[in-house]
């Protein structure tokens, strides 16, 4: 398991440090354009939780409106959401708005290939099979994601997420990151469920899920409502 740790750890900083930098413009141009049509920070972090269940804050591109405040209880995306703007619709049609998670990596709270990280609530409803999607780090992207991401049930992706812990290997993870850029950035497959909707894994009354004005952070010179 050391070796394991020690050579997903290499290959993550090998690839997303000279990832981040070749980026950087790109991604400033991004955040301009974040900016440009809906006023607010750029980026935002939420608390997601991590290897053996450590919370860590995820970075990512802000997709939604921050005039427009999320409805309380369990969040239900979906294709139609008036919360999306229309440059957020293209950042998550593409997997764009995830790629800010390279830092997430750089910084050892998550590793390129993985399960995708979940949230507390989810967290405190895993039975001890779904909590093993906690023994690794999550990732960007993973087995689930280029399988059908949102299109497969909670169940389906769990499934695939403990296949892919318990039969990891380097070739894998590296099939998974050559998959991700069709599946994802061209063909953008699986981006909702099949009616259009994106379900909460469970419906929980403790459940607050994230506004668009929570833990936003601050671009030089921006502004938070």
């Amino acid at each position: 398991m050391m070796w394991r740790n020690g050579a997903k750890r290499l290959v993550d900083l090998m690839i997303s440090i000279p990832a981040l930098l070749v980026l950087a413009a790109p991604l400033g141009l991004i955040a301009l354009a974040v900016r440009a049509e809906d006023r607010g920070p750029a980026i935002f972090r939420q608390q997601r939780v991590g290897r053996r269940g450590r919370p860590f804050r995820i970075w990512k591109f802000r997709t939604m409106s921050v005039a427009i405040h999320r409805p309380q209880g369990p969040d239900r995306t979906h294709s139609a959401d008036p919360r999306i703007t229309r440059v957020g619709s293209v950042l998550r049609q593409t997997g764009i708005d995830e790629i800010p998670q390279l830092i997430n990596v750089i910084r050892g709270e998550m590793s390129l290939v993985g399960p995708r990280p979940t949230v507390e609530y989810q967290v405190r409803a895993y039975d001890a099979r779904q909590r093993r999607r906690l023994e690794v780090k999550p990732g960007i992207t993973g087995l689930a994601v280029v399988s059908g991401r949102n299109a497969l049930s909670w169940e389906q992706r769990i499934d695939l997420d403990i296949r892919y812990i318990d039969h990891w290997t380097l070739w894998q993870d590296f099939r998974i990151l050559v998959l991700t850029l069709w599946k994802v950035i061209i063909k953008r497959e699986g981006l909702y469920g099949p009616d259009g909707m994106n379900d909460s894994f469970v419906d929980s009354s403790a459940h607050q899920p994230e506004t668009p004005e929570d833990d936003l952070l601050r671009v030089p010179g921006g502004n938070q409502r």
